[in-house]
């Protein structure tokens, strides 16, 4: 028996998101930290596309990896790499991605914290991406991937529900869900373009990143004036 489901007024907003970098704010550590959200509506057609790529790349042998359970850019090599982008910028609508770019030696010691600057950035991204769709949604769903640190996740939760709250009408639901990226297309596809995004201010390679950059709405360097952000 196939279960119906009641026409939705209002479509729900899916916002994915990954991150780049580390939380190692010492020399040694990553220069940069970027927070990247892709925001969705169903139907995702561009998922049922990885799908079937994915059952090609089993059956022809030819995967990066011993199993290819899911698709994951830093570990994928460069054919897959490429004809994912691809897809990305042939499936992806534009401007659905947004991204905040953290120079991490321009952060104040009290700042650094993971507990302190991760929700304080993750606020940040999200008045962006939530800024410009919050007309005519019925539903918010924010989607992480699975997170292992109890702090961090309560951190996570509390500053989308801050900024939800603060921005979306009170009739406007929200959620906070954590799920495998494994098991999620959606959080795959967060994590090709923060990778992308990632290795252009990082590493200065753009290659990847010029694929997909009209998909791209914002990428917002937090200290591009210089100032230190110390609270």
């Amino acid at each position: 028996m196939i279960e119906e489901f009641p026409a939705v007024a209002l479509p729900t907003l899916y916002i994915f998101l990954d991150e780049g970098g580390n939380f190692d704010f010492s020399p040694t550590g990553s220069k940069y930290f970027t927070l990247t959200c892709v925001s969705m509506y169903r139907p995702f057609t561009l998922h049922t596309e990885l799908d079937t790529y994915k059952y090609n790349l089993i059956e022809h042998r030819i995967t990066p990896r011993i199993s290819m359970e899911y698709f994951h850019c830093a570990d994928d090599n460069r054919h897959v790499r490429g004809r994912v982008f691809s897809m990305l910028a042939g499936s992806v609508p534009h401007d659905s991605v947004d991204s905040v770019i953290v120079e991490k030696r321009k952060t104040g010691p009290a700042l650094q914290p993971p507990e302190k600057f991760y929700p304080k950035m993750l606020g940040f991204l999200l008045r962006y991406s939530v800024d410009r769709a919050s007309q005519g949604i019925g539903e918010v769903v924010v989607i992480t991937d699975s997170l292992p640190v109890a702090k961090k996740r309560r951190a996570i939760e509390k500053a989308v529900k801050t900024v939800l709250a603060d921005m979306l009408p009170a009739t406007t639901p929200y959620r906070v869900m954590h799920h495998s990226s494994r098991a999620h297309y959606g959080l795959q596809v967060a994590d090709y373009f923060n990778w992308a995004i990632y290795r252009k201010w990082e590493h200065g390679d753009d290659r990847s990143y010029v694929t997909i950059s009209h998909q791209i709405r914002s990428e917002f360097d937090i200290f591009s004036s210089g100032v230190r952000y110390y609270y």
